[in-house]
């Protein structure tokens, strides 16, 4: 580190490094960013609000004190109608004559939530419907010294809606109509997961001068996937420098619906919380994001594995030549961006599709007739074992690629014995803890047990007349449709007393405690069988009743000092 005598030139020095990248050329490309002086509002309305780029309609509208906060008590069902309309954003910004000169001038999105029209002084630009993707155009015949940014951002639920009815009589299983368009999916809801729809600029914006940076290239750690066959059947384990190594860990989620919100003080915190308990690996589920380069950067540097879904999960989602181009390009933006980080030893195509397809009964379900059966799972086939693995062996050859997780449904006895494995017996099928005892696959990638939130965390989100789990309040922070029920039959089945409210968030944390104890003790010393250990789930993305062991404001369930002892050992 250098070390100038003169501020001046210490200054300037720090400018040009913070605002310059090399392109392939050794020159420099001169970065700025647009994401001051924006404002927003209701589409067709009048009134401006002030808006915080990167950030989203929500956490805008809550900023400028026009909703109140989602997370608290039931207000969830009370911001429903956000998603329901379309909202405009815009800002002005101004371009020196040096600027203005130069050879090429591109505006760069990394992120925009995701239907929306951009214009930029008068003139579309840009048509986006992918969150996932990141937009670069060279826009230096529009500009001028005074510009106009605008954005109109359309409502996902109602396109969706749309897509869906357009594309009948044929029927594409899925619980609600999430899988028409490319965005996190979890923000429609799931078992531990509000339904906030969110749209807005939830990545930076930036102006780029002279020619783009030049794209990074793969970096790999010495780390093998090894499936063959065995004396078992067949193995699923990694190797570091050629030694079987055991995997342990969890199932990350993003840690907040609202992705801006996600500090890089967050991110550190349940990152080295993962490292502590003595994690190796997490694994990146299909259903949220491609994570921020931080995560990745953090995970590089403490150590810690990634396991990366691509963005699908648990539905079957339309393969058609209108949409393919927008799934190649996402797929390109985000192994381009992220194979720099030899964190990621394996790419997986997605969470449960394969598993859904073949055993959750979903033909029958949906009343799909043979023609439609047989075309829906070409389409899976042509996404999952063609486009995805050959845009790897282009793109990032040297890491190892599984078109889903699972390999095998946790109700076929070969689950336990070929590949990885969900199992959820424990919790799904009503079996009793010890049941993990005699359960024990090749490598474990999903499996889990419920626990309330820490008494702290309740009381952030909840006033004392809420405290009772037939309240409105707790059935609106608990997704899963039989999730305190099921924990009271638990806590019947191994004895675990509590007689009210307070006690039974105590019992619903030794009851997780147990859970993940009984489970990856038997995994961890099963000689070899097993070799790897990936609990769901390490964290939330809100204040919920669910099965992490880190909750949304980072307190510690008993179930993480469980996990962290039972790792080491």
């Amino acid at each position: 580190m250098f070390d100038f005598k003169f501020h001046g030139m210490k200054t300037f020095i720090t400018i040009i490094f913070l605002t310059c990248c090399l392109n392939s050329f050794g020159q420099a490309s001169i970065i700025k960013e647009l994401n001051k002086g924006w404002k927003f509002k209701q589409r067709n309305k009048a009134t401006w609000h002030k808006a915080s780029i990167p950030g989203t309609i929500h956490t805008d509208l809550l900023e400028n004190k026009l909703i109140e906060d989602p997370f608290y008590r039931d207000n969830e069902k009370k911001v429903q109608w956000i998603s329901h309309h379309d909202w405009e954003y815009k800002t002005n910004f101004s371009l020196t004559e040096t600027e203005l000169k130069q050879d090429s001038i591109y505006i760069q999105f990394e992120g925009l939530d995701t239907y929306a029209d951009v214009t930029l002084n008068g003139h579309p630009i840009l048509y986006t419907e992918n969150m996932f993707r990141t937009y670069t155009l060279n826009v230096k015949a529009y500009l001028k010294k005074i510009n106009t940014l605008q954005i109109i951002f359309y409502s996902a639920d109602s396109i969706v809606n749309i897509k869906a009815k357009a594309a009948l009589p044929l029927v594409r299983p899925c619980e609600n109509n999430r899988h028409y368009v490319r965005k996190a999916q979890y923000h429609f809801g799931w078992d531990w997961a509000p339904k906030l729809t969110t749209c807005g600029i939830w990545r930076p914006v930036k102006l780029v001068f002279g020619t783009l940076p030049v794209e990074p290239m793969s970096q790999y750690a010495d780390v093998d996937l090894v499936r063959e066959q065995d004396s078992i059947g067949i193995s699923f384990y990694f190797t570091v420098k050629g030694k079987p190594t055991f995997m342990r860990g969890a199932n990350w989620v993003p840690a907040d619906v609202f992705l801006p919100r996600i500090s890089k003080e967050k991110y550190r915190s349940l990152l080295i919380a993962a490292k502590e308990a003595n994690f190796n690996m997490l694994r990146v589920w299909g259903g949220g994001i491609y994570e921020d380069d931080y995560f990745y950067d953090l995970c590089d540097s403490l150590g810690l594995y990634v396991w990366q879904d691509f963005m699908f999960a648990g539905a079957m989602y339309p393969i058609t030549s209108s949409n393919i181009e927008n799934l190649k390009a996402e797929l390109r933006d985000n192994i381009i961006r992220l194979r720099k980080h030899p964190c990621i030893v394996l790419w997986c195509g997605n969470n449960e599709i394969d598993e859904a397809w073949h055993n959750w009964g979903w033909q029958k379900q949906f009343k799909i007739n043979t023609s439609d059966s047989s075309f829906l799972w070409q389409e899976y086939q042509q996404l999952f074992q063609k486009v995805i693995p050959e845009m790897l062996s282009e793109l990032d050859p040297g890491r190892p690629y599984l078109s889903s997780s699972p390999v095998l449904g946790w109700g076929r006895k070969e689950s336990m014995t070929n590949g990885d494995s969900h199992y959820w017996g424990m919790w799904w099928g009503m079996d009793s803890l010890h049941v993990m005892k005699q359960k024990i696959p090749r490598f474990m990638s999903e499996f889990g047990m419920q626990a309330m939130p820490n008494f702290e965390t309740i009381q952030q989100y909840s006033i004392a007349s809420d405290w009772d789990t037939a309240s409105v309040v707790m059935k609106t922070h608990q997704k899963h449709s039989t999730g305190y029920t099921t924990i009271s039959k638990y806590l019947k089945m191994e004895q675990i007393p509590f007689h009210d409210f307070n006690s039974f968030v105590i019992a619903s944390q030794e009851l997780q405690s147990r859970a993940l104890q009984t489970a990856i003790e038997s995994q961890t010393n099963s000689n070899g069988r097993c070799m790897g250990s990936l609990f769901w789930q390490f964290n939330d993305c809100w204040p919920v009743c669910s099965w992490s062991v880190v909750d949304y404001f980072g307190r510690k369930k008993k179930a993480y000092f469980t996990v962290k002892q039972a790792f080491e050992n």
